[in-house]
């Protein structure tokens, strides 16, 4: 029998998905709005140019500083929302999808820097992998 017990702090993964290619950043702990202005602003640096983001209605994205950002902006980068409760619109929800199990799984970390550092690197690959954000995009059967 083999046994252990562990309690991880929490990595969270923020993603943004263009029609040729994905942007992520991970964090530990919760996102929370200074997060997801940290990574607009780093993705509108990254882009050069105006954005739309479509994202869900979690309220983070709603939040006060996120809108502020968006003002700040001057129009150069919008938000829209998906509908609510409709995951399988969000080309986003099939990278975690990917990367949870075909990614990830069988991976024992020794610890949780061990974790991230993999999970940052199997990210980075599945980026070079242009036929998986196309598959993103046609699982989510989002009309663009």
């Amino acid at each position: 029998m083999v046994q252990y017990s562990f309690t991880w702090k929490q990595l969270s993964l923020i993603v943004g998905v263009s029609m040729w290619q994905f942007y992520f950043r991970l964090y530990p702990g919760t996102i929370k709005a200074p997060q997801c202005v940290e990574f607009l602003k780093a993705l509108h640096r990254h882009i050069g140019r105006k954005m739309l983001i479509i994202w869900d209605a979690l309220a983070v994205h709603k939040s006060r500083m996120v809108r502020d950002y968006l003002e700040s902006t001057g129009g150069d980068v919008q938000m829209e929302f998906l509908p609510p409760y409709c995951p399988e619109l969000n080309p986003a929800e099939y990278v975690f999808g990917h990367l949870k199990p075909h990614e990830l799984g069988n991976f024992c970390p020794k610890d949780f820097s061990q974790l991230t550092d993999y999970a940052r690197r199997r990210l980075m690959s599945m980026q070079r992998r242009s036929t998986l954000v196309r598959a993103f995009w046609k699982q989510a059967e989002l009309p663009i």
